[in-house]
């Protein structure tokens, strides 16, 4: 099929173009470059044999969109463009508003307009608020803790009231957790623009030298170490599941967590880098961040029932591939603002 993949040049997005290709899929790739780099489109080639074609456009352009979906035959959509930081939401809610669920809004308009009935939402946990894990898909969507989450679940609702207006139109919600790792090449990774807003780019730009230190927000949590927990997954995983999703769309509503069902801490997986890789990663404690939540992990079972899937790649892996892209990456030494 032919695949339309917003943010396709982004961290899961690339990787999710890579195992589409190796299904067999054709992957026609929109990415506004906001928080990636075109080199990718370069690398996916040279991982997968395949040059995919590429628009440099923002999904909330509606008329730049719909040249797209005009150019081409999408048989379906994965989308994935979006702005992603927790507490860059707090303090820029209305650029999250306008971006994330307005880029919703006009790739489903476009969907509906071009014939396309399959579409798979890229999700958060942040959707369930600050419930007790492990988190089940049946759960009520929570008092989200931030605009970020908060734009998902908005999104979320939208999407499934255009599916019961549309008895067509198949939509899969993938809730995922923390993804980490990389590709085994090391040609892609977690390589956002300016200023890393998730723990492992920070973990590894320590590691190499570029950063002074790590600043772990919060170590009074009810926790075992008074650190956050979170599920971690390895990206090529979460990549997997996407193509699992999509594979077995069914008209209506499904939603899926995607995770690996166990929580590890901010110091756990610190520790567990440095323990694989042999590199110290400097650290020190500061407040809490507003938005975040202590615990939080998957119950996974559902996907595993219904699309044959589950996390094969575990932290020793993730801590792994993510320091050999790294390793692989040009970078000089500067000054950046702490870990957000």
């Amino acid at each position: 099929m032919k695949i339309l993949v917003t943010g396709g040049l982004g961290y899961i997005g690339s990787h999710t173009c890579v195992e589409l290709a190796k299904n067999g899929h054709t992957v026609v790739i929109v990415d506004n470059l906001s928080n990636s780099k075109l080199e990718t489109l370069d690398r996916l080639t040279e991982i997968t044999g395949a040059r995919m074609a590429f628009y440099r456009v923002d999904v909330t352009d509606y008329r730049a969109t719909a040249e797209i979906f005009a150019a081409h035959t999408i048989e379906g959509v994965m989308h994935f463009a979006g702005l992603k930081a927790v507490g860059e939401s707090v303090e820029q809610p209305l650029a999250y508003y306008y971006n994330n669920v307005l880029g919703t809004i006009t790739i489903a308009k476009l969907c509906l307009e071009y014939g396309v009935n399959k579409f798979v939402f890229s999700s958060s946990a942040t959707v369930y608020g600050d419930q007790a894990s492990p988190l089940y898909e049946d759960m009520a969507l929570g008092q989200t803790t931030n605009p970020y989450g908060e734009t998902k679940a908005m999104s979320e609702r939208i999407l499934t009231d255009v599916t019961k207006a549309n008895p067509r139109f198949a939509v899969s919600l993938l809730r995922y957790f923390n993804p980490v790792g990389a590709h085994e090449s090391g040609l892609i990774g977690e390589d956002p623009n300016g200023i890393p807003n998730n723990l492992m780019p920070y973990v590894t730009r320590v590691a190499k030298g570029l950063l002074p230190c790590l600043r772990v927000f919060g170590n009074d949590y009810d926790t075992p170490d008074g650190t956050g927990v979170r599920d971690y997954i390895h990206v090529v995983d979460l990549a997997l599941g996407h193509v699992a999703a999509f594979e077995n769309l069914q008209p209506g509503v499904s939603i899926f967590n995607l995770g690996t069902g166990k929580g590890t801490s901010v110091l756990e997986l610190v520790h567990a880098f440095t323990a694989e890789n042999g590199v110290a990663v400097p650290y020190e404690i500061a407040p809490r961040r507003v938005g975040d939540v202590a615990t939080c992990f998957a119950d996974a079972s559902r996907a595993a029932r219904d699309l044959g899937w589950r996390a094969k790649r575990g932290i020793r892996e993730m801590v792994r591939d993510a320091w050999r892209f790294e390793s692989a990456t040009k970078g000089t030494k500067g000054t950046f603002p702490f870990v957000r």
